[in-house]
């Protein structure tokens, strides 16, 4: 599978597509339009930055209770159910005279259940399409997600203006609505990939399992460590050019978009193995340049090199689905999500931390160096890791929740000997 064509050809893919966007966009609009309306109501720019970025860090309360149900719950049935009790929850924040400490309850509350979301979604996408077609459809799914913020920003900024921040909550409640509707419709009913009961001690076992694997383990911090200190980077660009900041945001967005398409349209599986860990490095040391105050024309150049780097993201999904059984491989990407976001957000502090000390650029050129170092020192570690393991062979598992008829041959063992 190597064009768009073929992608959107593949039964189920254009209706997940359909229902990951309306996501998308209905969380877009909703966000902004709560942020106005906390700051207009409390005028606490923490408040109304936490209404808006808040439900991002609590995925990782999700990520540590709810994760087992990616694999263990119908995917249709949780698709369409979360998109509904959003859109419900998220019309219900527009009720005038809410108590704030509600509305950051139904907030959090999205936040934690958006780590299952994001798991039952790549999961369902790993089955829907075959292996060598994951990478082309996350990453259409990535230039969605991306066009949605852009689309949905500005439609949210114009919607709260000119009817009110309770109208535009009103508009995204509806565009949750719609998702619910594209996944009930468009998606098939499908089995769990495993059975047994979802709770936070099965979710716990089961991320232990996923971490104790040091091939697996060196995958997630690949990506988490070097990402999360990018993303901090791009946190300072506000105090680094108030009046560029936008510039700076939509030049990044840009080379995300080229990175989405170099890798997952242009370059075969073969190619992509081969570019992790350069791609990491990509991902950072053009921000190397920051050290120098450099003028707003050359700090664009950089920022658009940098962030074709993302786009390891998918080197490293594919990496990781490869190390990962078919039954687990929902818990795998959902903690692998939750993760780099959580990274990010620590990402940001850290960032933010060192700019007050010293300057913006301080703090950017800094980060990008740990980024730097982090990915150097961890080429030799996925290099030995990758090289201990053995032949392809079928996976097996011990656990009795895990139906042998769910596996699939892939190109490394699960319990291949290679754990802490």
């Amino acid at each position: 599978m190597r064009t768009y064509r073929e992608l959107f050809r593949t039964p189920e893919f254009t209706s997940l597509f359909l229902a990951y966007s309306g996501q998308i966009a209905a969380q877009t609009v909703s966000g902004l339009a709560l942020s106005t309306l906390i700051y207009t109501a409390t005028g606490s720019p923490l408040l109304s930055t936490l209404a808006m970025f808040g439900p991002s860090l609590a995925q990782v309360v999700g990520a540590t209770t709810l994760l087992s149900g990616a694999d263990r719950l119908p995917p249709r049935a949780v698709l369409t159910g979360m998109s509904l009790i959003f859109a419900l929850s998220t019309a219900a924040q527009a009720i005038p005279g809410l108590p704030l400490w509600i509305i950051f309850t139904i907030l959090l509350s999205q936040g934690v259940s958006a780590a299952l979301g994001a798991g039952v979604c790549y999961g369902l996408l790993n089955e829907i399409l075959p292996s060598e077609g994951y990478v082309l459809g996350s990453s259409v799914l990535s230039m969605s997600a991306g066009i949605m913020q852009i689309c949905g920003y500005a439609v949210g900024g114009v919607l709260t203006t000119a009817l009110s921040p309770r109208d535009a909550l009103l508009i995204g409640a509806g565009l949750y609505a719609v998702a619910s509707l594209a996944a009930r419709v468009g998606l098939s009913q499908r089995s769990p990939r495993a059975s047994g009961q979802t709770s936070a001690a099965e979710t716990w076992r089961v991320n232990v399992n996923l971490w104790s694997s040091r091939p697996r383990r060196y995958v997630y911090l690949a990506f988490w460590l070097p990402c999360g200190l990018v993303v901090g980077c791009e946190s300072l660009y506000v105090a680094y050019s108030p009046q560029g900041a936008g510039f700076l945001f939509a030049f990044g967005a840009f080379g995300m978009l080229v990175g989405d398409i170099l890798t997952g349209r242009l370059l075969s599986r073969r190619h992509r193995e081969r570019l992790g860990v350069p791609l990491l490095l990509l991902l950072a040391t053009p921000y190397l340049i920051f050290v120098f105050r450099p003028p707003l024309p050359l700090a664009l150049v950089a920022v658009t090199l940098a962030t074709v780097g993302y786009s390891a993201n998918w080197v490293f999904q594919e990496r990781l689905l490869s190390l990962t059984p078919q039954e687990l491989s929902g818990q795998a990407l959902g903690l692998y999500t939750s993760g780099m976001r959580t990274m990010q957000g620590l990402g940001a502090a850290f960032a933010g931390a060192v700019a007050e000390a010293t300057s913006a650029s301080a703090g950017i050129a800094t980060n990008a160096a740990l980024a730097v170092v982090v990915a150097l020192v961890l080429i030799p570690l996925l290099r030995s890791a990758r090289g201990t393991l053995g032949p392809t062979e079928r996976h097996k598992t011990d656990r009795s929740s895990a139906p042998a008829a769910t596996t699939r041959d892939l190109s490394i063992p699960y319990d291949s000997g290679e754990t802490a």
